[in-house]
């Protein structure tokens, strides 16, 4: 029996997911070698009812905000890096699900409140306008969790009878019409799964669409406009949920680091350990504070879009150009923090039997994703602010 979705305090959330750590540390290496999260850990997942941070409560979801999402994505990433990036995935794509019109929610979350829905919103296909609807080809990469989804959330450009582009949108689509080619092979974030997706003339009907410039504008097609976490800024919130992982990878290399420092020399130096000395003391100190200002950056965005969103108010572009400024920022800190904590636990940090590589390279193949990329998002920023009407990405 899942936990009673619709009682369940943020707070609550955020402990289930703690509790689970230990589990996610035992599996983490598995995890990488099969470039797949573990059945056992995914199980534990939806037993714990952290599949559900974005699915409504009409379907005993929970519902649970900008905020929870972060605070449980950054919980479980002090555990495994690629086990929350997964989570943070499905959940940021359960509430893309649930901006569709009910009759594509009810497809989902009707069947299954703990499906798993993927997503790409590159609009890397093709399309032709059929009755009720569009055939669809195309294929995208980076699509994490895709081993274990049910659903995914992809971009499309539709197109009408002529064959011209009318509309930039997402198309919602089950994984059983769907193939996924194996390509994810990298340094970091091995255990996420993010292979291509392929689609090969797949029927698409009318209710599983959404326009991605009216999203951008707050305009979404669900019928339920009276549930304030599906009102919530489009743009800011898909990025900034990007960053729970990013928090829990930097607490978890300072935990790790601070572990070892009252009993691990600094090698060739008089120093019998590293907590005796004033270089290293100062950069803990130093790495601490990029993480909590990462925090402090992370925690103002989401209350800005927790707190819109209840007032039923769409922020404005300037307001959401800097949330996407505050991913970028809290981001570069994160890894900055990591780096700084890599060169003072020392060159230990490397070995393949230490958590901390493997930290590092999570945290650096995740900071590099499209919609968080710092240099675009200050761009965005800048312009906002000096009035610079070019747009260069449609999400803020």
């Amino acid at each position: 029996m899942h936990p009673n979705a619709n009682t369940t305090t943020v707070d609550e959330l955020v402990a289930r997911a703690t509790k689970l750590q230990p589990l996610l540390r035992q599996y983490a290496d598995r995890a990488e070698a099969d470039r797949r999260i573990p059945e056992p850990v995914l199980e534990a997942l939806v037993e714990a009812g952290l599949l559900r941070l974005g699915v409504p409560r009409r379907y005993d979801g929970h519902e649970a905000g900008t905020r929870a999402m972060i605070d449980v994505s950054a919980a479980l990433a002090e555990g495994c890096g690629s086990t929350s990036w997964v989570l943070t995935l499905f959940n940021i794509c359960a509430w893309l699900t649930s901006l569709f019109p009910v009759a594509a929610q009810d497809e989902v979350f009707g069947a299954d409140p703990d499906a798993r829905v993927s997503g790409s919103l590159s609009p890397s296909a093709t399309t032709r306008r059929v009755d009720g609807g569009w055939r669809v080809t195309g294929r995208w990469y980076y699509n994490s969790g895709s081993l274990h989804a049910t659903w995914s959330v992809v971009g499309v450009p539709l197109t009408d009878h002529r064959g011209e582009v009318v509309d930039r949108s997402l198309a919602l689509l089950p994984m059983s019409e769907l193939t996924v080619e194996d390509t994810w092979f990298v340094a970091g974030m091995r255990g996420t799964g993010s292979n291509c997706l392929v689609a090969d003339d797949v029927f698409l009907p009318e209710h599983r669409v959404m326009s991605v410039p009216a999203a951008v504008e707050g305009d979404y097609p669900t019928e339920h406009d009276d549930e304030a976490f599906y009102r919530s800024a489009f743009g800011p919130i898909l990025a900034l949920t990007l960053a729970g992982p990013q928090l829990g990878l930097g607490r978890a290399a300072l935990e790790f680091v601070r572990s070892k420092a009252g009993s691990k020399p600094v090698a060739l130096t008089f120093f019998a350990t590293q907590a005796e000395s004033v270089s290293f003391q100062n950069r803990i100190a130093a790495a601490a504070m990029k993480i909590d200002t990462a925090h402090l950056h992370v925690h103002r965005a989401a209350a800005d879009i927790d707190e819109a969103a209840a007032r039923g108010v769409y922020p404005d572009y300037t307001t959401r150009a800097r949330v996407r400024a505050d991913t970028g920022y809290a981001i570069e800190h994160i890894t900055a923090a990591i780096d700084i904590l890599m060169s003072a636990h020392g060159a230990g940090s490397f070995a393949e039997s230490s958590p901390l590589q493997r930290i590092w390279r999570d945290s650096a193949i995740a900071a590099r994703q499209g919609a968080i990329s710092p240099t675009v998002s200050y761009e965005v920023y800048g312009k906002a602010l000096l009035g610079v009407e070019e747009r260069i990405t449609p999400l803020v």
